[in-house]
């Protein structure tokens, strides 16, 4: 098995620096090469990190070139992802990209077909929700049926996602996207993972939207969506612009109980869920051991130090496992679980969703591709 691969970094902004410092660390990785826009803020960096400063690439296209890069680490502006991403698939490296892969439904496009087409290469989407310990306890819950048939299911994402200093580039439409590929499809994502959890798949999506009412962003800030399934219905309350603190409340109801969860509550009532196989439906708080113990259903009890979806700081996300995943997925070279395939009907819904507020009509799936690429590009 090869010992180390060499990652050519694009973006090393905030989170970008985050990433880097993080993956420097790791025995499988050498920095082969940075790319950026600001070769001052980049070298300064490169010297704070003991490397030298001749690893900053001004030129993307250079870096490709490189042979010795496998890797391509896309941690850039939104509107930079797709034609990167595309870029580094052309050139034979892997790609790790933050989402969204695309904010151009044409980019889009261009890249599921070269995913298709190129299955060595190992892909990923980081949407980091799915390595959430809750996240991972609740699809569980669902794929061993303890809440039977999933019938409805709400997760928001209402969160004033930050746009101070360097992060203003998130006002704007040419360089954001829209509001769901910034945040939303974190929703979108939890959503289509319960479901699935459930064996089920999404068939259409009807959705609206509206201006910012607090903060000065281009596109539309607040998203309602609603997305059928094949045996169930789930809403999305979305909003990028103002919350009283992070919202990424859920509801998950099937024929045989239910889940809840409520970022604003106190820790031990944050969850709560009932299931006629545990304690005869009665109502069960597992972040609360006392009140278990008390009740007799201790063996519910979750460990108190779980971490839930509760916060909006990327820091308290999952983004040593997101790491881990595809640095092994390479070194497997087996798909990641978030590729650009597998990744797929998150970023559909999130088309659809667009496509269905710009007609007003109830958008099925899959999508017609013409039709698509006709009213989004």
């Amino acid at each position: 098995m090869k010992e180390k691969f060499a990652l050519g970094f694009v973006g090393p902004g905030w989170i970008g620096e985050v990433q880097l410092r993080k993956l420097l660390k790791r025995p499988d990785v050498r920095l082969a090469a940075v790319h950026s826009r600001s070769r001052e803020r980049t070298v300064a960096l490169l010297e704070d990190l003991g490397l030298d400063a001749s690893l900053f690439q001004p030129s993307y296209e250079r870096m490709l070139e490189q042979p010795e890069v496998e890797i391509v680490w896309l941690a850039s502006p939104n509107n930079l992802h797709g034609p990167q991403a595309i870029a580094a698939l052309r050139a034979g490296k892997h790609l790790f990209c933050e989402k969204p892969a695309a904010i151009d439904y044409r980019d889009q496009h261009t890249l599921d077909e070269l995913s298709r087409q190129h299955p060595e290469l190992i892909s990923f989407v980081d949407y980091v929700l799915y390595f959430n310990p809750m996240e991972q306890k609740l699809f569980r819950m669902v794929r061993d049926g303890l809440f039977g048939d999933l019938t409805q299911v709400q997760v928001n994402y209402r969160h004033p996602i930050n746009i101070s200093d360097r992060r203003a580039w998130k006002l704007r439409k040419d360089v954001m996207g829209d509001a769901i590929s910034m945040g939303i499809n974190h929703a979108l994502s939890v959503i289509i993972w319960i479901f699935a959890a459930n064996g089920q798949h999404p068939v259409a999506v009807y959705a609206t939207s509206e201006k910012a009412r607090v903060r000065a962003f281009e596109p539309d800030a607040i998203w309602n969506i609603a997305i059928s399934f094949s045996g169930g219905t789930a809403f999305c309350f979305g909003n990028i612009d103002f919350n009283n603190g992070y919202d990424a409340y859920h509801n998950v109801t099937g024929t045989k109980g239910s889940f809840v969860f409520d970022a604003v509550q106190p820790l031990a009532n944050k969850v709560r869920y009932s299931a006629q196989e545990h304690a005869d439906g009665a109502w069960i708080w597992p972040l609360d051991a006392g009140l278990c113990a008390a009740k007799g259903v201790g063996e519910y009890a979750w460990d108190p130090a779980t971490t839930l979806p509760d916060s909006g700081n990327v820091l308290d996300h999952g983004l040593d496992d997101a790491i881990d995943c595809f640095l092994e997925s390479v070194k497997a070279a087996a798909p990641s679980p978030l590729s650009l395939g597998n990744s797929a009907p998150i970023a559909e819904i999130g088309w659809a969703a667009q496509l269905s507020a710009a007609t007003g009509e109830r958008i099925a799936l899959p999508l017609d591709p013409e039709r698509a690429l006709k009213i989004l590009s």
